[in-house]
């Protein structure tokens, strides 16, 4: 109905066919992505294979040495509960330990806005019930907003403010989660 193509529309990686795209009042409609200031996770983690934990971090942090970037990194794993699991690959941790991962790179970036396409999809209930909790009690502490996109009423009960339901493209219903 539109969700994703919605994000990937405000993450700039496809371009509007009508409209602006508004972010913090600032017209970000011609902007690269880059310049947008957002972050977006995604269903499948998109790591890169070949680094390590830190080392995925650490990408997402500009114009820092590289003593800085690392430390910076291996602080927001801590804060993603991912604590000595630095030096490991995509392929040697689980889909929940991955996607903590992307969360700290996609947070490392300093976005004014996160963007969440359905991001605990590929993995089982436990570990996203557990990723709900970590996720919830990381937002607390963070003073930027996020737009997730799910189909779970459990995440959105956990983890939303307000709600935007869509069906077929429209906008069927839009308020706090309570309403």
């Amino acid at each position: 109905c539109g969700k994703s193509t919605t994000l990937r529309m405000i993450a700039g990686h496809e371009e509007p066919t009508d409209g602006d795209i508004l972010l913090n009042n600032r017209n970000v409609t011609l902007l690269s992505p880059r310049k947008r200031g957002t972050a977006m996770m995604f269903q499948n983690y998109a790591l890169f294979p070949h680094k390590t934990a830190l080392e995925n971090v650490a990408l997402a942090i500009r114009a820092k040495s590289t003593k800085e970037k690392r430390l910076l990194a291996a602080s927001w794993l801590e804060r993603t509960n991912m604590t000595g699991m630095e030096n490991r690959q995509p392929r040697e941790l689980s889909g929940g330990q991955r996607q903590r991962v992307a969360l700290a790179r996609a947070l490392a970036g300093n976005p004014s806005v996160l963007l969440l396409d359905e991001p605990f999809s590929a993995v089982d209930q436990q570990t996203r019930r557990k990723l709900y909790r970590e996720l919830a009690k990381l937002r607390a502490g963070l003073e930027i907003p996020m737009i997730l996109v799910t189909h779970d009423v459990l995440e959105v009960q956990q983890l939303a403010d307000s709600l935007c339901l869509i069906h077929k493209g429209q906008t069927l219903q839009q308020g706090t989660v309570h309403d």
